[in-house]
């Protein structure tokens, strides 16, 4: 049985690979490649870019960075952000990796870089580095065992690149960024997420004005967000961990055992146990 593709609960949709916790792929483009359209987008994935020819400039948030040969950008998952890019012959390398599965490693000490975007210009020897990991990872499938460690391995070398300064932009306070408090106190601790009241509250907005800009910036309610962030935490645990299924769902907050598998059923057409037996072992 094959495992399902899953969709996304964010406004531009990133699809991984059955049972993979990351994609990474190179995009190279001519002489006749016309300047990219500026789209404001946010994914659930953590993203790294990896660039080689480049000119343009690069906007999250609040800041706007100048993109030069062989520079980077890093996004955290659920980060606004932008490219620009001028036209002709251009090249990156992307790598977008699954918020549940990176999460610990933004975690760690040492790591507090990771945990906001940033652009940066590595030097020629760790640029080299930044190179070599790229292009081992783009020969690997992405439900490779080494794929993960190396990817973030890739974020551990990025962190190191001497950062490049940015212009600040007037803030969005009616964008995303206004919504955070909410999605952090549910990424920190699933099991006792907020309910809309409460969650509006965080946020320092009244329960209708909160759920009305959810809707609007996230796509789905509140709730249903809540749901959706805690199935798909319960799929990585169920293709990483050896935890039982009652486990899982009692950590991540579900009612019962078998509300879980219902819901988990409806979501990806199949139960908690065929989704473990189906994935890569």
């Amino acid at each position: 049985m094959a495992l399902p593709h899953l969709d996304r609960p964010i406004s531009e949709p990133v699809e991984l690979a059955p049972g993979a916790p990351l994609r990474a792929e190179r995009i190279r483009q001519g002489r006749d490649a016309s300047p990219s359209e500026p789209f404001v987008h946010f994914h659930d994935v953590h993203e790294l870019v990896l660039f080689g020819q480049v000119t343009g400039h690069f906007d999250t948030e609040d800041r706007r960075y100048p993109l030069a040969p062989h520079s980077l950008a890093f996004i955290p998952s659920l980060h606004q952000h932008d490219f620009a890019l001028a036209g002709g012959p251009r090249d990156w390398t992307l790598v977008q990796i699954e918020a549940a599965a990176a999460d610990p490693l933004l975690a760690m000490p040492g790591m507090e870089r990771l945990r906001q975007p940033f652009c940066a210009q590595p030097g020629a020897d760790l640029g080299r580095r930044l190179g070599q990991l790229a292009d081992w990872l783009l020969t690997l499938a992405p439900d490779d065992p080494l794929a993960l460690p190396l990817a973030e391995l890739l974020l551990r070398a990025a962190a190191l690149a001497p950062a490049i300064g940015g212009e600040v932009l007037a803030a969005d306070t009616h964008g995303l960024r206004r919504l955070r408090p909410a999605i952090d106190r549910l990424r920190r601790d699933p099991a006792a997420a907020p309910g809309a009241e409460q969650a509006a509250a965080l946020c320092a907005l009244s329960p209708a004005y909160f759920s009305r800009r959810f809707k609007q910036q996230v796509g789905m309610s509140w709730s249903d967000y809540v749901r959706t962030h805690r199935l798909h935490l319960a799929r990585r645990r169920l293709l990483d961990t050896g935890q039982s299924i009652a486990a899982i769902a009692s950590e991540l907050g579900f009612s019962t055992a078998s509300h879980f598998g219902e819901l988990f059923h409806r979501r990806f057409g199949m139960t908690p146990g065929e989704y473990r037996q189906a994935g890569p072992g």
